[in-house]
């Protein structure tokens, strides 16, 4: 048998070897790496020959929000799971349209995963019922959604360590970027998003759970 070969990437060790004791009891899945972050995920596809990531966002150091890109552009036949404990009108359909194969929210039936797994490593993408909806609101509606909504992939990344206090400094030092770079990213994202402050920004993101 031919094993679907999977790496799991969440700072939660024992989220990791709870999620990968569930896979490796179905001799089709083989979990051949783990990691912490998204530096550990860009690194995993070079280092690894494998059909699925799963992975979460949130994590600190380099997150997989900001290593979507990356992967994408590293590893474009890797499927990629985003498997998060933020609900999915927070981050689903921008993820999906970044370039991920599938979102799970991490309160789903462990079978999800199978299913997700299985769909993703034959090439295909795994959209759950309420992903679907959500795009089809989007659709049908395509001035409506939230203000971070407006934002591209890049200015979410600088909005997201904004709204949770990093200083313009660190930002460059976390995303390669020179500290005039992030400034300027930080007043297109206020132009966006009608907001005046880092405060405002901070708020917000609180409202809409895109951070805890």
């Amino acid at each position: 048998m031919i094993k679907i070969k999977i790496g799991l990437v969440d700072d939660h060790a024992i989220l990791r070897k709870g999620i990968r004791a569930f896979l490796e009891e179905d001799a089709e899945f083989e979990v051949v790496a783990e990691g912490s972050s998204g530096r550990d995920a860009i690194d995993m596809v070079r280092d690894f020959d494998l059909d699925v990531l799963l992975m979460d966002i949130s994590m600190p150091g380099q997150s997989g929000l900001e290593a979507l890109a990356m992967l994408r552009a590293k590893a474009p036949d890797v499927g990629i799971i985003i498997l998060s404990s933020y609900a999915e009108e927070q981050y689903a359909v921008s993820l999906i349209r970044q370039g991920a194969s599938g979102y799970l929210n991490k309160q789903c039936e462990p079978d999800d995963i199978i299913t997700a797994i299985r769909r993703v490593a034959s090439g295909h993408r795994f959209i759950t019922p309420e992903v679907s909806e959500l795009l089809a609101q989007q659709l049908s509606r395509p001035e409506a959604g939230e203000l971070h909504e407006r934002l591209s992939d890049r200015e979410m990344q600088v909005f997201t360590r904004l709204a949770k206090g990093d200083k313009v400094t660190e930002i460059g030092d976390a995303l390669s970027l020179s500290v005039k770079t992030v400034s300027t990213y930080r007043t297109r994202i206020m132009e966006k998003m009608g907001l005046n402050s880092n405060s405002d920004l901070t708020y917000y993101a609180l409202k809409t759970k895109l951070i805890d």
